[in-house]
């Protein structure tokens, strides 16, 4: 046992030491062969017959430990060589094998590492990418309210506006993007918050009647001023949901304010609501807008994600109230999703039933 833990460290390849591990075979029936004539144990004849069969024995032996070494080396070298292009960067890398043996199943293990190697890195640029987008769209919607603020505190401060009303108005307007700028900090917060999972909420039985009729109400005046009906549709026989009832108010909240910001005058906003199937209620909000631009339909529930029209501060939304929708409804268990409309936008989302 030494001798061959000796000779596999020092051979060197695999088809040496399957050479060498036939010569160690062979070899002892040789010298016993030898031993025989010499000892006169044995013919001179049947030593040549033994001999010649032991020594083509060993030559088919080698041949085929030769072969089989080739066909293992060739795995071996398929398998470092694909683990030496990934560790130069390269992923789309897959090793394949000759045979189903053990080293197909090394190379397999090698082609999972790859492919979670590779969605992990994909993931990873994708979150830098988002970190770099969310970067820009704050200091975009920081530096509009800013820059207009410091115009308004010069013009203020050094008495270009000597007009008391019109000092006022100013006074107004810088009020006005002092609350968009609290707003837009306080919900980056609330969402930084929530997908780092910082939750402690009491859950409870939520009478979906009464919450959507108490947000709808509420919500009536900011739609009357810009001609806008907001309507529920919940029959009262809807099974409670197990939820946090002011998280889910927010959640209604901010859908039904962005679909009035986003439906014309004359439109409409309506709230329905019914059992889905399996334990969860469904909650639908729907407008009669121009609906979403296809170009962000797939981005509309991610931080800042606002149509190509968009102007800083036009809208009074930074683009964080679907973003902040999604992460209630996830830690709530359910899910939200854009639903296939015609005419118009509609929002749905579930939650666990009581």
């Amino acid at each position: 046992m030494r001798l061959a833990a000796w000779i596999r460290a020092r051979a060197g390849s695999l088809r040496r030491q399957f050479a060498l591990v036939v010569a160690i075979v062979v070899a002892p029936v040789l010298v016993a062969l030898i031993v025989g004539d010499a000892l006169m144990v044995v013919s001179t004849r049947g030593v040549v017959i033994v001999a010649v069969i032991v020594i083509g024995a060993g030559l088919v032996a080698i041949l085929a430990a030769r072969t089989v070494a080739g066909g293992i080396m060739g795995d071996v070298e398929a398998i470092r060589d694909g683990l030496v292009e990934v560790g130069r960067g390269e992923r789309e890398v897959t090793i394949e094998t000759s045979a189903h043996d053990e080293l197909a199943e090394l190379a397999a293990a090698a082609n999972a590492m790859i492919c979670q190697l590779r969605e992990e890195e994909a993931g990873r640029d994708l979150s830098e990418a988002a970190r770099r987008n969310l970067v820009a769209a704050v200091s975009h919607d920081l530096r509009t309210p800013i820059t207009s603020l410091r115009l308004l505190a010069d013009a203020v401060g050094d008495d270009i506006v000597e007009d008391a009303e019109t000092r006022r108005g100013y006074l107004r307007r810088m009020g006005t993007h002092i609350d968009a700028l609290s707003v837009l900090i306080d919900d980056l917060f609330e969402l930084s918050r929530l997908e780092a999972g910082d939750i402690s909420w009491t859950i409870e039985q939520v009478p979906l009647p009464e919450l959507v009729g108490e947000t709808v109400e509420a919500m009536r005046v900011q739609a009357e001023a810009k001609g806008v009906a907001v309507t529920a549709d919940v029959p009262e026989t809807l099974k409670p949901a197990h939820a946090n009832p002011e998280k889910l108010q927010r959640v209604l909240f901010n859908l039904i304010q962005n679909a009035i910001r986003h439906t014309p005058a004359d439109g409409s906003v309506v709230v329905r609501a019914h059992c889905a199937h399996g334990p969860a209620v469904e909650v639908e909000v729907a407008d009669s807008g121009d609906g979403i631009d296809p170009a962000i339909r797939q981005r509309i529930f991610e931080p800042f994600t606002q149509g190509p029209s968009r102007v800083a501060g036009e809208t009074g939304s930074a683009g964080l109230g679907l973003a902040i929708a999604r992460a209630i409804i996830n830690a709530h268990g359910g899910r939200i999703w854009l639903a296939d409309a015609g005419p118009g936008t509609k929002i749905r989302f579930s939650v666990p039933a009581a």
